[in-house]
């Protein structure tokens, strides 16, 4: 997965960054930390969250393992929950994943032997 979508890695909560200049009226240039020195520093503003004093919502980039391409390997922890759907034609089992780096809220559903 690619740095920067939604789902599992939610960049909003690598750290906490100062923010260096403002561009234009909806984007901040901010300075990030120097194991992010590949990624564009400019963000737009729905994109960045106000900094929560709760260290453990901080995920640090260490643990995460940003390659050179911004992309990384997510590890599932568990499953949480398992489910059929059944469809026109056949029925397809979904697992619900608890992934590394991220809370139970934001476990996954994804097709039986896909994660």
């Amino acid at each position: 997965m690619r740095f920067g979508k939604k789902g599992k890695l939610s960049p909003q909560y690598i750290s906490p960054c100062k923010i260096s200049k403002r561009i234009g009226n909806v984007a901040y240039e901010l300075e990030l930390p120097q194991e992010l020195a590949a990624v564009y520093p400019v963000f737009h503003i729905p994109m960045l969250k106000k900094c929560m004093g709760d260290p453990s919502f901080i995920i640090p980039t260490k643990d995460i393992g940003i390659k050179d391409s911004l992309s990384y390997e997510e590890i599932n922890v568990q499953i949480l929950n398992r489910q059929v759907r059944k469809l026109r034609t056949k029925e397809v089992v979904l697992v619900k994943v608890l992934w590394r780096n991220q809370f139970v809220e934001k476990a996954t559903w994804e097709a039986e032997g896909d994660y």
